[in-house]
């Protein structure tokens, strides 16, 4: 792993197709034996520090349109939470099912999960009948494993019954030395970034992207009054630029001044600190407070000169959807995904159907989607919201701070770069952009 990292630091990328690849590698891991450990914890009080270790993680073996590749860097999503405190399953079961699918697939299927669904880094090998790309190429993998055996998966790869989330739903994921991915997975690395800005927008950039732009999301248009829920956050931040660049006009949903400032330096002029104004849409955990939806309709009008959001960008789930089914202006569009406050939403009908109003599932990204996200990212129009950079040893700490909400945009976590700052190529364009690039540094 040395001569191979000596190899990428040196940029001797050429040499990396003479190197072996080694037997095995540093992975974080949760483990099949432990997942009851949480049992009787409540939900907050789950610490990812305890279910996340660094294994020694024996090296799968290389299939047909796979590729091995040695990750530089990382970052921490909501799924990772999830799969740290085994809520609201298990990944093993997914891990289990995969594993049937096929003999190849049954390499998934073990009582390890290494986690992770982001990667910056520089391809190893590539498995029998990959032409696109080659050992030594600079890449980010956006997260969408698909099997492509299925008809419905061909207008739109999301909707292929085989369809998983790399790094989840999958084993052998970014959060490692060395990560398994299909090659249609690859993308280009963004030449002005270093390694760790170019790993963190992949998962939540393509979320939001197809949230809010694409035409299988809510298909946002100039002009679009935007409501933004935790808009300085891991997939806010991306969906608040989106607004931005697309001549929408975002409503920013934030829980503390520095968040609300963060989302002013990205050019959002209407913000609503949820915590100093004191929303509450709950009066207790059954009971939703109707009457709060309206106050925080108001505000929201307040903002606008009279106007309702034509779209609500809605990811926190139980605690927020009905005042975003309520707020939403006639006929227009609630868009949903993630639910990372709870799954079973509560809302008041007679707002949707009398109102005309509609709801619209999203998840993740198909590849072109993604790929138009990371292409905006490379062309420096939409830029990476990294905050804070953990090494691999200290995941459990990322992780933790996504899970209690004390992060802004995205945490990143260092593989086999042995620091910050490594890993760029276009220095004029960073320079260029450097400012935006470092917006949410040191928040």
């Amino acid at each position: 792993m040395q001569k191979i990292l000596d190899a990428i630091l040196g940029d001797e990328l050429g040499a990396i197709a003479s190197l072996p690849v080694p037997t095995s590698y540093r992975g974080v891991t949760v483990r099949a034996d432990e997942v009851d450990m949480f049992e009787g914890v409540p939900h907050k009080e789950k610490d990812p520090r305890k279910s996340l270790h660094v294994d020694e993680i024996a090296t799968p073996e290389l299939g047909p349109g796979e590729a091995l590749v040695a990750v530089m860097a990382s970052a921490v999503n909501y799924n990772t939470v999830w799969t740290s405190i085994f809520e609201p399953l298990s990944t093993f079961g997914f891990l289990r099912r995969y594993g049937r699918t096929s003999p190849l697939a049954k390499r998934h299927d073990q009582p390890f999960h290494v986690v992770g669904s982001d990667l910056a880094g520089v391809v190893l090998r590539t498995g029998p009948g990959v032409n696109a790309w080659k050992p030594g190429d600079e890449v980010v993998a956006h997260c969408l494993s698909v099997e492509l055996e299925h008809s419905d998966g061909h207008n739109d790869t999301m909707l292929d019954p085989e369809q998983r989330i790399w790094g989840f739903e999958t084993n052998y994921g970014g959060l490692a030395d060395i990560a398994l991915v299909k090659t249609n997975q690859l993308m280009p690395k963004p030449n002005h970034l270093t390694w760790e800005e170019a790993a963190c927008p992949g998962l939540v950039n393509s979320t939001a992207y197809r949230q809010l732009v694409s035409r299988n999301g809510a298909d946002m248009k100039q002009g679009d009054v935007v409501l933004i829920w935790g808009a300085s956050g891991g997939l806010g931040s991306y969906a608040t630029q989106f607004a931005l660049n697309g001549g929408a006009i975002p409503v920013c949903v934030v829980s503390s001044p520095a968040k609300a400032e963060i989302c002013r330096k990205m050019g959002a002029e209407l913000v609503i600190d949820r915590a100093a104004e004191g929303y509450r849409f709950w009066k207790d955990e059954h009971t939703p407070d109707p009457s709060e939806w309206k106050r925080f309709g108001a505000r929201i009008r307040e903002l606008t000169g009279g106007e309702d959001p034509d779209i609500v960008f809605e990811h926190p789930g139980k605690e927020t959807f009905g005042a975003s089914v309520y707020v939403a202006r006639k006929g227009g569009t609630v868009v949903t995904c993630a639910s990372t406050s709870g799954y079973m939403h509560v809302y008041d009908n007679r707002y949707l159907w009398m109102h005309l109003k509609r709801i619209i599932g999203s998840h993740f990204a198909n590849y072109r989607e993604a790929y138009e996200a990371n292409r905006l990212i490379a062309k420096g129009m939409i830029h990476p919201t990294l905050s804070k950079v953990y090494p691999l040893a200290e995941t459990g700490q990322a992780a933790l701070d996504v899970h209690r909400n004390a992060h802004q945009g995205k945490v990143g976590v260092l593989c086999l770069a042995p620091e910050e700052g490594l890993g760029v190529r276009d220095h004029e364009l960073r320079q260029e952009h450097l400012a935006e690039i470092n917006r949410f540094r040191g928040v």
